[in-house]
């Protein structure tokens, strides 16, 4: 195993370990939760980075990497719905649309479709980190809930906005064979057509 893709299990088994540091609550599992939450987001960076310089891009690392992504995005969130810091409603909007981007993300793979990540969804993922330590801090910290909070909004926004995006470029993708025209076949010139056959001085007439 090469070293990206240790980085990527690294993050899959901080997820429980974060959430087990947040739920108990014990003294200074905010500060600990928010270190363990910092240390697997470096890690997302460095396996990415790590796989393009050495050449070490492999199949089962484009499997993890966003399997791991979506496992901690996911325990860090419910975790602040059990900690009474965000309305479940709003985690289960994110939550839903990664699933269902995920679910449409692999019936294009199925079709041989490829669909890169939009600006927008870059944009989200980038808030939904923000939004996360701000959210972490801020039950230590009170100033940090409201920006906590409109970052949050800001996440739920861009993932119904991305999502919309998502399945507009998957529908234009899945018809594009369905849109060529069909030209009706054409005429064959005199030169094409078949001659008759000459008769041969060999073959009785």
């Amino acid at each position: 195993m090469n070293l990206p893709n240790a980085l990527t299990l690294l993050r899959i088994f901080l997820v429980p370990v974060l959430v087990v540091v947040l739920l108990t609550r014990a003294e200074g599992h905010v500060f600990l939760g928010t270190a363990i939450f910092a240390l697997a987001v470096i890690t997302d960076y460095l396996d990415g980075y790590l796989a393009r310089r050495r050449n070490e891009v492999t199949r089962l690392g484009i499997l993890l990497d966003p399997l791991a992504d979506k496992l901690l995005t996911a325990a860090a969130f419910l975790s602040l719905v059990e900690l009474d810091a965000v309305p479940a409603w709003m985690v289960m909007i994110i939550l839903g649309r990664e699933f269902v981007v995920t679910g449409l993300r692999n019936v294009a793979a199925g079709r041989g479709l490829l669909i890169p990540a939009s600006g927008l969804g870059k944009s989200k993922m980038v808030a939904q980190v923000v939004s996360i330590f701000l959210l972490l801090l801020g039950r230590k910290y009170s100033i940090l809930q409201a920006p906590g909070m409109a970052v949050l909004w800001l996440v739920v926004v861009l993932a119904f906005v991305s999502a919309v995006d998502y399945f507009r470029r998957f529908w234009r993708e899945a018809l594009k064979p369905m849109s060529r025209p069909v030209t009706a076949p054409a005429e064959a010139t005199p030169e094409e057509l078949p001659s008759a056959p000459h008769p041969s001085p060999l073959r009785p007439q």
